[in-house]
């Protein structure tokens, strides 16, 4: 069973930019499609963006595309999700998750999840 952790969460004002990582331990991320998730208070669990093992398909949701970027280095076992344009509606805690040989970025499918990194996008 594969170990999430993320990091890289923080404050910052609308219109900065952060970047989260996902580091794995236990297993080799070679053959996984990591999901970056969020949750904000009160709402449900979201996808934000998902890479599959290759990195050869990804997704964004609507909300985040032309913003967000998500990124992959399985030598480092680490995905990579870089925030710009950073908005108010981006405050969430943000959660990194695996499913071996993924091929959606449904939630329900992803098995590991880290403990999530809070990003709080305020002036």
């Amino acid at each position: 069973q594969v170990q999430l952790v993320e990091s890289g969460g923080g404050l910052v004002q609308p219109g900065g930019s952060l970047r989260l990582s996902c580091a794995a331990s236990g297993s080799t991320l070679d053959y996984y499609t990591i999901g970056w998730f969020r949750q904000a208070p009160g709402k449900e669990r979201e996808g934000v963006s998902c890479i599959k093992n290759s990195g050869d398909w990804t997704w964004y949701a609507d909300s985040v595309k032309g913003r967000f970027t998500i990124s992959r280095d399985n030598a480092k076992n680490t995905v990579y999700l870089q925030m710009n344009s950073l908005k108010s509606e981006d405050t969430a805690v943000y959660y990194c998750a695996a499913v071996p040989w993924g091929v959606s970025c449904r939630r329900t499918d992803f098995g590991s999840w880290g403990q999530g990194t809070q990003v709080t996008v305020s002036s």
